[in-house]
This record gives C-alpha cells, structure tokens and sequence, in this order.
C-alpha cells in the first residue's frame, strides 16, 4: 500500500513536501522490482536538479537503475545512511530509505505529480 500523504512520479520515485522542501526516495513498487539493492549514488548536497532528469543511481543484484528527480530544486540534505547501508531502502522506502531532500524552486511541478491512488492505478496500467 502506498501512502497518501506523498506524491509520485511516473518514474517511480516519490516526494514528501514540508514547506519548499520535498523529500524524495524510490516506491516500493521500484525496490520491489530491483530486488536486494547493495549500492546508491548519492547526490552531492548543493547540486541543482531537474524534474524527470537523473539525480542518482541504485544498483542491485538484478540491475542499475536511474533515480529520477520528481522536482526541480538543490539538494540541501542526502541520507548518509544509506552508503554503508543501501538495503534500507528496501527495508522501509517510505521511512528511513529516503535518499534526498530537495529545496524545490517550483512548487507547481508538484501538480504533474500523481496522487496515491492514480499511482496505484498506474502500475496496474504498466503491469499490463
């Protein structure tokens, strides 16, 4: 079950806002799929990002995958745990596996987001 209170993306990344600050990590849908995940790239707090473009990268024993920023902003926060111990974000993708915090500088990139329940529509839809 995915939780209401967040936003996501089609690339299967979601986004937790408090004021311009969006919290950002992958689904579980996405962890799911990657299987046991055993090394993130993490951003580099002070780097600008752009919505749908690449902020990171998780490698797992299935394959490498893009992490794919849902908004455009700088990275004011990145989750150090996760370098030594990157299967938290299987463990908990919505807790502590988050991977980034974003200053956003567009808040009404939020609106292209989808709520929970038309994600969960939309990976039925992609599960097709």
């Amino acid at each position: 079950m995915n939780p209401d209170n967040i936003k996501y993306h089609k690339e299967h990344t979601w986004v937790k806002v408090s004021g311009k600050k969006a919290t950002v990590g992958i689904t579980d849908y996405a962890q799911d799929a990657l299987g046991d995940i055993v090394y993130i790239d993490l951003p580099e707090v002070d780097t600008a990002v752009e919505a749908n473009t690449e902020m990171s990268e998780i490698e797992s024993t299935k394959a490498t995958s893009a992490v794919i920023a849902p908004v455009s902003g700088t990275i004011v926060e990145i989750n150090e745990k996760l370098a030594d111990s990157p299967e938290i974000i299987n463990e908990d993708p919505y807790g502590k596996g988050w991977i980034a915090v974003i200053e956003m500088d567009n808040e009404s990139e939020l609106d292209d987001l989808m709520d929970a329940s038309d994600y969960e529509r939309y990976i039925e839809e992609e599960a097709k």
